[in-house]
């Protein structure tokens, strides 16, 4: 077992997370809480990958609630009659059976843009009612910048008298359709459909982080942030009139006070970072947005020295991914694995012309300033289906990482509301290589997070992975893999396929005129840029 030490020196914990200052919102309750400082430390996490381990997680400890406790989420769609297991229990039912056991329940939704443009706003709305009805009170929220949308993706568990238990979860799994799948990545048995190249029951691989420990508080607050907001949900008047008209529910009621945070757990630090635009009317708890997803990432990504691997949707927008670049450029010993979807969703004209561009162009600067220490992948299944990748981790140097509910690119980082935990482990990891650098030490729980993930794409057994633990040898064993299925492919798929679920990333290529038409619908539409003005075509934030 790794044992605890203190970050210190230049391994200092205000090295890697943001102080209060950086963080720029000093109208957030968040840090004030303890004192000003801009993260908890005393925490334990878990990850869960994919649909079918969170939502059993998840439906585990609501079944365990008892009435007085406390249930609050954030979603941006949730689907009332998605399975939370093989029996056939639905979301719905969980909810709502945990509010009939006198459980508070308490959630927020983005209330989405007309379903005409095949949002959300009919599946939310039939989730918050099903709640309701059972005692709950779900609120549908509209309150972004135009094709705005609230992203985050969270779930708070509270026990008065038993704060042992206390627990909240972060990260991309929406309590949705199509969601709920597993290592295998054979589909969730309820899709969404997606453009034709993802197949009828598209493959999605995802992740979340299971929270204990004083952190539980921030995140709640979180919550209670945009709980509290008295500004009205809907303000266009389309939205005002649909609102009355399928009579939701106009205003929250108010909460009981916040309970003290769960005791220390853990050796874990934990800094809750935020996406928040600056919009009329204004949060209250963010009048100038907060950008501390983005501001985060900039702090950190730059200690880079050895190994940067992270998993993203999009990874579009250069002035987003320039951090990246940047640590590439400027330390020659460090390699970068990014695992992405391969195709856009819809997988239309208009799709790839708007979105791959910025993907072109992010990724042809991580070429030029790292060359052939940079590796992109897509990943497919074994019938050789891309699997759609929506998780949102990063983790640097095997010491610090994230697991949130934001892409790297503008619309999460400047636009959308978000939330993303970035954790460091004060455990250190005794596998060798312990040292990845003369300053730094790996910790467990970063390290463990890359190695699950790496087993995973490599087609490895548990334990499996002691050619993963060094920088140099991980990158090499993902490139090998990508090579080895790449050649089986080119090949016709003649005899036993390699093993491994990742594939070489090639750019799409787009023609010049579609490219122009695609620019105004990126930028007004798929990743709209919600910084100050005069930070807008800079890679400040």
């Amino acid at each position: 077992m790794g044992r605890p030490v203190r970050f210190h020196g230049l391994m200092a914990i205000e090295n890697w997370f943001l102080t209060t200052e950086q963080r720029d919102n000093p109208w957030t309750r968040i840090d004030l809480r303890h004192g000003n400082v801009a993260w908890t430390s005393g925490n334990d996490a878990r990850l869960h990958v994919h649909g079918v381990d969170y939502f059993a997680r998840l439906r585990e400890l609501i079944e365990e609630q008892r009435p007085g406790d406390l249930l609050l989420f954030t979603d941006w769609r949730g689907d009332p009659d998605e399975w939370t297991g093989d029996d056939g229990l639905t979301m719905a039912d969980l909810f709502a059976g945990a509010a009939r056991r006198g459980v508070l329940v308490k959630g927020l939704f983005w209330r989405s843009h007309l379903d005409t443009i095949k949002y959300s706003e009919e599946q939310n709305r039939s989730m918050a009612d099903a709640i309701r009805r059972a005692g709950g009170e779900v609120l549908l929220d509209m309150r972004v910048l135009p094709f705005g949308s609230h992203h985050q993706k969270l779930v708070v568990l509270r026990h008065p008298g038993r704060p042992e238990r206390d627990v909240a979860f972060a990260g991309g799994i929406d309590l949705c359709h199509t969601r709920r799948d597993d290592r295998e990545h054979l589909g969730d048995p309820q899709p969404v459909q997606m453009g034709a190249v993802w197949g009828r029951r598209p493959a999605w691989h995802d992740a979340m982080i299971e929270v204990r420990g004083p952190a539980v508080g921030d995140i709640e607050a979180t919550f209670r942030e945009r709980w509290d907001d008295p500004t009205p949900l809907a303000l266009d008047p389309i939205s005002r009139a649909e609102a009355l008209l399928h009579r939701d529910d106009p205003r929250a009621d108010p909460l009981p006070p916040q309970m003290p945070d769960p005791a220390p757990c853990g050796d874990m630090h934990v800094q809750i970072l935020r996406t928040y635009p600056t919009k009329i009317p204004r949060f209250p708890f963010a009048p100038r947005g907060e950008r501390s997803v983005a501001r985060g990432y900039g702090k950190a990504v730059p200690h880079g020295r050895r190994l940067v691997y992270i998993e993203d949707q999009y990874f579009w927008s250069g002035e987003v991914t320039s951090c990246f670049a940047e640590a590439l450029a400027a330390n020659p010993e460090l390699r970068m694995i990014v695992v992405l979807s391969t195709y856009t969703t819809a997988d239309t004209r208009m799709a790839n012309a708007s979105a791959m561009p910025a993907r072109n162009q992010a990724l042809r600067d991580l070429y030029r300033a790292g060359g052939d220490r940079v590796g992109v992948y897509g990943v497919e299944n074994r019938a050789g289906t891309p699997v759609y990748v929506h998780s949102k981790v990063c983790v640097v140097d095997d010491v610090w990482m994230t697991v949130g509910s934001d892409n790297v690119n503008r619309r999460s980082w400047t636009y959308d509301s978000e939330l993303t935990c970035a954790v460091l482990d004060e455990t250190r990891d005794e596998r060798e290589p312990r040292l990845l650098a003369p300053d730094r030490e790996a910790r467990r729980f970063p390290r463990d997070v890359r190695l699950t993930l790496a087993r995973e794409h490599l087609d490895r057994a548990d334990g499996d992975d002691a050619d993963l633990l060094d920088p140099v040898s991980a990158f090499e064993a993902f490139r090998r893999s990508a090579q080895g299925l790449e050649r089986w492919h080119e090949g016709g798929r003649v005899g036993p396929r390699p093993p491994g679920s990742l594939r070489p990333y090639v750019m799409t290529t787009i023609p010049p005129v579609d490219a122009a038409v695609g620019r105004v619908v990126y930028d007004y539409a798929d990743d709209p840029d919600g910084r100050p003005r005069a930070l807008r075509g800079t890679s400040e934030f």
